[in-house]
Protein backbone atom coordinates (compact mmCIF):
# COMPACT_ATOMS: atom_id res chain seq x y z
CA UNK A 1 0.00 0.00 0.00
CA UNK A 2 1.47 3.35 -1.09
CA UNK A 3 0.33 6.92 -0.63
CA UNK A 4 0.47 9.71 -3.20
CA UNK A 5 3.30 12.13 -2.47
CA UNK A 6 1.48 15.08 -4.05
CA UNK A 7 -1.62 14.87 -1.85
CA UNK A 8 -2.23 16.42 1.59
CA UNK A 9 -1.39 14.90 4.96
CA UNK A 10 -3.77 15.43 7.87
CA UNK A 11 -4.63 14.23 11.37
CA UNK A 12 -8.43 14.48 11.47
CA UNK A 13 -8.74 13.07 14.98
CA UNK A 14 -6.49 15.79 16.41
CA UNK A 15 -6.60 18.83 14.15
CA UNK A 16 -9.89 18.52 12.30
CA UNK A 17 -9.74 19.93 8.77
CA UNK A 18 -6.14 21.14 9.06
CA UNK A 19 -3.83 19.59 6.47
CA UNK A 20 -0.43 20.15 4.87
CA UNK A 21 0.83 19.30 1.43
CA UNK A 22 4.64 19.33 1.38
CA UNK A 23 6.40 18.74 -1.92
CA UNK A 24 8.97 15.96 -1.27
CA UNK A 25 11.38 17.80 -3.57
CA UNK A 26 12.74 20.93 -1.89
CA UNK A 27 14.74 22.18 -4.88
CA UNK A 28 13.94 21.09 -8.44
CA UNK A 29 17.44 20.75 -9.87
CA UNK A 30 18.63 17.63 -11.71
CA UNK A 31 17.24 14.62 -9.90
CA UNK A 32 15.99 17.09 -7.30
CA UNK A 33 17.11 17.93 -3.78
CA UNK A 34 14.67 16.04 -1.58
CA UNK A 35 13.49 17.08 1.86
CA UNK A 36 14.26 13.51 2.88
CA UNK A 37 17.96 14.05 2.18
CA UNK A 38 17.95 17.46 3.85
CA UNK A 39 16.30 16.07 6.98
CA UNK A 40 18.73 13.14 7.10
CA UNK A 41 21.63 15.59 6.78
CA UNK A 42 20.22 17.66 9.65
CA UNK A 43 19.94 14.50 11.73
CA UNK A 44 23.56 13.60 10.99
CA UNK A 45 24.71 17.13 11.83
CA UNK A 46 22.78 17.11 15.11
CA UNK A 47 24.32 13.74 15.97
CA UNK A 48 27.81 15.02 15.14
CA UNK A 49 27.44 18.17 17.25
CA UNK A 50 26.06 16.22 20.20
CA UNK A 51 28.88 13.67 20.02
CA UNK A 52 31.51 16.42 19.84
CA UNK A 53 30.00 18.11 22.88
CA UNK A 54 29.79 14.86 24.86
CA UNK A 55 33.13 13.37 23.77
CA UNK A 56 35.02 14.27 26.97
CA UNK A 57 32.53 12.30 29.07
CA UNK A 58 33.86 9.17 27.36
CA UNK A 59 37.57 9.97 27.31
CA UNK A 60 37.51 10.99 23.65
CA UNK A 61 38.15 14.22 21.77
CA UNK A 62 36.31 16.24 19.15
CA UNK A 63 39.02 15.28 16.67
CA UNK A 64 38.29 11.59 17.31
CA UNK A 65 34.64 12.22 16.46
CA UNK A 66 35.37 14.26 13.33
CA UNK A 67 37.94 11.77 12.03
CA UNK A 68 35.57 8.84 12.38
CA UNK A 69 32.60 10.69 10.88
CA UNK A 70 34.57 11.38 7.70
CA UNK A 71 34.71 7.62 7.15
CA UNK A 72 31.42 6.63 8.75
CA UNK A 73 28.99 8.87 6.82
CA UNK A 74 29.70 7.57 3.29
CA UNK A 75 30.09 4.02 4.60
CA UNK A 76 26.74 4.21 6.41
CA UNK A 77 24.96 5.45 3.29
CA UNK A 78 26.39 2.52 1.34
CA UNK A 79 25.42 0.12 4.13
CA UNK A 80 21.88 1.47 4.35
CA UNK A 81 21.43 1.08 0.60
CA UNK A 82 22.95 -2.42 0.47
CA UNK A 83 20.68 -3.63 3.26
CA UNK A 84 17.60 -2.30 1.47
CA UNK A 85 18.56 -3.64 -1.97
CA UNK A 86 19.50 -7.06 -0.58
CA UNK A 87 16.03 -7.68 0.84
CA UNK A 88 14.18 -6.02 -2.06
CA UNK A 89 16.38 -7.57 -4.73
CA UNK A 90 13.46 -8.49 -7.01
CA UNK A 91 12.73 -4.79 -7.47
CA UNK A 92 16.12 -4.34 -9.10
CA UNK A 93 15.95 -7.11 -11.68
CA UNK A 94 15.64 -6.61 -15.42
CA UNK A 95 13.15 -8.45 -17.62
CA UNK A 96 15.68 -11.22 -18.32
CA UNK A 97 16.35 -11.77 -14.59
CA UNK A 98 19.61 -9.82 -14.44
CA UNK A 99 20.38 -7.00 -12.03
CA UNK A 100 19.67 -3.39 -12.90
CA UNK A 101 22.81 -1.82 -11.44
CA UNK A 102 21.69 1.70 -12.35
CA UNK A 103 18.56 1.37 -10.25
CA UNK A 104 20.48 -0.24 -7.43
CA UNK A 105 22.67 2.82 -6.93
CA UNK A 106 19.87 5.36 -7.49
CA UNK A 107 19.65 6.45 -3.86
CA UNK A 108 17.71 9.56 -4.90
CA UNK A 109 14.76 7.30 -5.75
CA UNK A 110 14.54 6.23 -2.11
CA UNK A 111 15.41 3.01 -0.34
CA UNK A 112 17.65 3.26 2.74
CA UNK A 113 17.48 1.02 5.81
CA UNK A 114 18.73 2.25 9.18
CA UNK A 115 19.98 -1.15 10.30
CA UNK A 116 22.29 -1.25 7.30
CA UNK A 117 23.73 2.09 8.38
CA UNK A 118 24.15 0.91 11.99
CA UNK A 119 25.93 -2.29 10.93
CA UNK A 120 28.31 -0.43 8.62
CA UNK A 121 28.87 2.27 11.24
CA UNK A 122 29.90 -0.40 13.75
CA UNK A 123 32.37 -1.87 11.26
CA UNK A 124 33.91 1.57 10.74
CA UNK A 125 34.11 2.08 14.52
CA UNK A 126 35.97 -1.22 14.91
CA UNK A 127 38.51 -0.31 12.22
CA UNK A 128 38.94 3.28 13.39
CA UNK A 129 39.44 2.50 17.09
CA UNK A 130 41.86 -0.29 16.26
CA UNK A 131 43.93 2.03 14.10
CA UNK A 132 43.90 4.86 16.67
CA UNK A 133 44.32 2.47 19.63
CA UNK A 134 41.15 3.65 21.33
CA UNK A 135 38.57 1.66 23.26
CA UNK A 136 35.90 0.47 20.85
CA UNK A 137 33.11 0.39 23.42
CA UNK A 138 33.83 3.91 24.65
CA UNK A 139 33.45 5.11 21.07
CA UNK A 140 30.22 3.17 20.49
CA UNK A 141 28.82 4.48 23.79
CA UNK A 142 29.31 8.00 22.47
CA UNK A 143 27.98 7.13 19.01
CA UNK A 144 24.77 5.75 20.56
CA UNK A 145 23.82 9.32 21.44
CA UNK A 146 24.40 10.50 17.89
CA UNK A 147 22.40 7.61 16.48
CA UNK A 148 19.39 8.28 18.68
CA UNK A 149 19.13 11.98 17.87
CA UNK A 150 19.88 11.35 14.19
CA UNK A 151 17.20 8.67 13.93
CA UNK A 152 14.70 10.79 15.83
CA UNK A 153 15.12 13.66 13.36
CA UNK A 154 15.58 11.47 10.28
CA UNK A 155 12.18 9.78 10.63
CA UNK A 156 10.49 13.06 9.71
CA UNK A 157 11.86 12.53 6.21
CA UNK A 158 9.44 9.58 6.00
CA UNK A 159 6.63 11.94 6.99
CA UNK A 160 7.39 14.26 4.07
CA UNK A 161 7.63 11.28 1.68
CA UNK A 162 4.33 9.78 2.94
CA UNK A 163 6.08 6.47 3.67
CA UNK A 164 6.95 4.14 6.56
CA UNK A 165 3.39 4.37 7.89
CA UNK A 166 1.43 1.64 9.65
CA UNK A 167 -1.78 -0.26 9.19
CA UNK A 168 -5.18 1.42 9.21
CA UNK A 169 -6.52 2.55 12.57
CA UNK A 170 -9.27 4.64 14.17
CA UNK A 171 -7.10 6.01 16.98
CA UNK A 172 -7.39 9.78 17.64
CA UNK A 173 -3.85 10.42 16.37
CA UNK A 174 -4.38 8.55 13.08
CA UNK A 175 -2.78 10.04 9.98
CA UNK A 176 -4.79 10.48 6.78
CA UNK A 177 -3.03 9.82 3.49
CA UNK A 178 -4.42 9.66 -0.03
CA UNK A 179 -3.99 6.60 -2.26
CA UNK A 180 -5.80 8.24 -5.19
CA UNK A 181 -7.45 11.57 -5.94
CA UNK A 182 -10.68 10.27 -4.39
CA UNK A 183 -9.65 7.66 -1.82
CA UNK A 184 -7.76 8.00 1.44
CA UNK A 185 -6.54 5.76 4.26
CA UNK A 186 -6.15 6.56 7.96
CA UNK A 187 -3.12 4.85 9.43
CA UNK A 188 -0.72 4.60 12.35
CA UNK A 189 1.91 7.39 12.07
CA UNK A 190 4.69 4.91 12.77
CA UNK A 191 7.34 7.42 11.68
CA UNK A 192 6.27 9.51 14.69
CA UNK A 193 6.20 6.53 17.04
CA UNK A 194 9.81 5.75 16.22
CA UNK A 195 10.90 9.38 16.34
CA UNK A 196 9.37 9.81 19.80
CA UNK A 197 10.75 6.47 21.02
CA UNK A 198 14.26 7.49 19.96
CA UNK A 199 13.92 10.90 21.60
CA UNK A 200 12.94 9.30 24.92
CA UNK A 201 15.87 6.89 24.54
CA UNK A 202 18.23 9.81 23.94
CA UNK A 203 17.08 11.59 27.10
CA UNK A 204 17.58 8.41 29.11
CA UNK A 205 21.09 7.89 27.71
CA UNK A 206 22.21 11.50 28.26
CA UNK A 207 20.69 12.13 31.68
CA UNK A 208 20.49 8.68 33.29
CA UNK A 209 22.57 5.89 31.71
CA UNK A 210 25.72 7.91 31.03
CA UNK A 211 25.77 9.46 34.50
CA UNK A 212 25.82 6.05 36.16
CA UNK A 213 27.86 4.23 33.50
CA UNK A 214 29.86 1.39 35.08
CA UNK A 215 31.61 -0.06 32.06
CA UNK A 216 32.49 0.95 28.52
CA UNK A 217 29.76 -0.54 26.36
CA UNK A 218 26.84 0.11 28.71
CA UNK A 219 25.34 2.83 26.52
CA UNK A 220 25.79 0.57 23.51
CA UNK A 221 23.89 -2.28 25.16
CA UNK A 222 21.15 0.07 26.26
CA UNK A 223 20.84 1.51 22.74
CA UNK A 224 20.32 -1.88 21.12
CA UNK A 225 17.97 -2.96 23.91
CA UNK A 226 15.88 0.22 23.77
CA UNK A 227 15.84 0.66 20.01
CA UNK A 228 15.31 -3.05 19.42
CA UNK A 229 12.24 -3.15 21.70
CA UNK A 230 10.68 -0.14 20.02
CA UNK A 231 11.52 -1.21 16.49
CA UNK A 232 10.21 -4.76 17.02
CA UNK A 233 6.83 -3.37 18.07
CA UNK A 234 6.67 -0.58 15.47
CA UNK A 235 7.74 -2.90 12.66
CA UNK A 236 4.72 -5.11 13.39
CA UNK A 237 2.48 -2.15 12.55
CA UNK A 238 4.15 -1.13 9.30
CA UNK A 239 2.89 -2.03 5.84
CA UNK A 240 6.21 -1.66 3.98
CA UNK A 241 8.47 -4.03 5.92
CA UNK A 242 11.48 -5.70 4.34
CA UNK A 243 11.02 -9.47 4.45
CA UNK A 244 13.66 -12.14 4.93
CA UNK A 245 13.52 -13.45 1.37
CA UNK A 246 10.65 -15.97 1.16
CA UNK A 247 11.27 -17.50 4.58
CA UNK A 248 8.33 -17.97 6.92
CA UNK A 249 7.79 -18.60 10.62
CA UNK A 250 4.59 -20.33 11.73
CA UNK A 251 3.16 -19.65 8.30
CA UNK A 252 3.90 -15.91 8.31
CA UNK A 253 6.66 -14.13 6.38
CA UNK A 254 9.57 -12.96 8.53
CA UNK A 255 10.05 -9.20 8.78
CA UNK A 256 13.82 -8.90 8.66
CA UNK A 257 14.11 -5.74 10.79
CA UNK A 258 11.76 -7.17 13.39
CA UNK A 259 13.71 -10.43 13.57
CA UNK A 260 17.01 -8.53 13.86
CA UNK A 261 15.51 -6.30 16.55
CA UNK A 262 14.47 -9.28 18.63
CA UNK A 263 17.94 -10.83 18.33
CA UNK A 264 19.57 -7.55 19.38
CA UNK A 265 17.22 -7.20 22.35
CA UNK A 266 18.04 -10.70 23.60
CA UNK A 267 21.81 -10.31 23.12
CA UNK A 268 22.01 -6.82 24.64
CA UNK A 269 19.78 -7.80 27.58
CA UNK A 270 22.03 -10.78 28.33
CA UNK A 271 25.13 -8.59 28.15
CA UNK A 272 23.57 -6.04 30.49
CA UNK A 273 22.60 -8.70 33.03
CA UNK A 274 26.03 -10.35 32.94
CA UNK A 275 27.92 -7.07 33.28
CA UNK A 276 25.71 -5.50 35.92
CA UNK A 277 24.91 -8.56 38.04
CA UNK A 278 27.81 -10.98 37.69
CA UNK A 279 30.86 -8.85 36.99
CA UNK A 280 32.58 -6.29 39.16
CA UNK A 281 33.75 -3.26 37.25
CA UNK A 282 36.54 -1.05 38.48
CA UNK A 283 35.80 2.63 37.67
CA UNK A 284 39.45 2.89 36.66
CA UNK A 285 38.70 0.66 33.66
CA UNK A 286 36.54 3.32 32.05
CA UNK A 287 38.45 5.13 29.32
CA UNK A 288 37.35 8.52 30.61
CA UNK A 289 38.87 7.77 34.03
CA UNK A 290 42.06 6.44 32.46
CA UNK A 291 42.44 9.65 30.48
CA UNK A 292 41.75 11.74 33.61
CA UNK A 293 44.38 9.76 35.54
CA UNK A 294 46.96 10.33 32.81
CA UNK A 295 46.21 14.04 32.75
CA UNK A 296 46.46 14.26 36.55
CA UNK A 297 49.81 12.47 36.47
CA UNK A 298 51.05 14.85 33.81
CA UNK A 299 50.05 17.83 35.95
CA UNK A 300 51.90 16.39 38.94
CA UNK A 301 55.04 15.96 36.88
CA UNK A 302 54.81 19.44 35.41
CA UNK A 303 55.88 21.35 38.57
CA UNK A 304 58.93 19.07 38.95
CA UNK A 305 59.92 19.72 35.34
CA UNK A 306 59.52 23.47 35.85
CA UNK A 307 61.62 23.25 39.02
CA UNK A 308 64.39 21.41 37.16
CA UNK A 309 64.29 23.96 34.35
CA UNK A 310 64.40 26.87 36.83
CA UNK A 311 67.39 25.31 38.61
CA UNK A 312 69.20 24.80 35.32
CA UNK A 313 68.51 28.39 34.29
CA UNK A 314 69.83 29.71 37.63
CA UNK A 315 72.99 27.66 37.27
CA UNK A 316 73.48 28.97 33.75
CA UNK A 317 73.02 32.56 34.94
CA UNK A 318 75.47 32.03 37.81
CA UNK A 319 78.01 30.48 35.46
CA UNK A 320 77.69 33.44 33.08
CA UNK A 321 78.20 35.88 35.96
CA UNK A 322 81.27 33.93 37.11
CA UNK A 323 82.68 33.93 33.59
CA UNK A 324 82.09 37.68 33.30
CA UNK A 325 83.85 38.25 36.63
CA UNK A 326 86.85 36.19 35.56
CA UNK A 327 87.23 38.20 32.38
CA UNK A 328 87.21 41.45 34.28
Amino acid sequence: MTALSNMPISFPGLFGDWECNIDPIAIHIGHGVYWYGIILALGMLAGLLLCMKQAKRFGLTEDNVLDMVLWAVPACIVGARLYYVLFYLDLYRTADGGLDWGSMIAVWDGGLAIYGAVIMGFVVAVLYTRKKKLKLWAMTDLCAMGLLIGQSIGRWGNFVNREAFGAETTLPWRMRLWTSAYQYIEVHPTFFYESLWNLIGLLLVVFVITKGRRFDGENTCFYFLWYGLGRAWIESLRTDSLYLFDWTFMGSPIRVSQALSIVLVVVSACMMVVNLCFRRHDPADLLVNQVAAREAAALEEAPEEHEILDTAERRTDEQEETDDGSEN
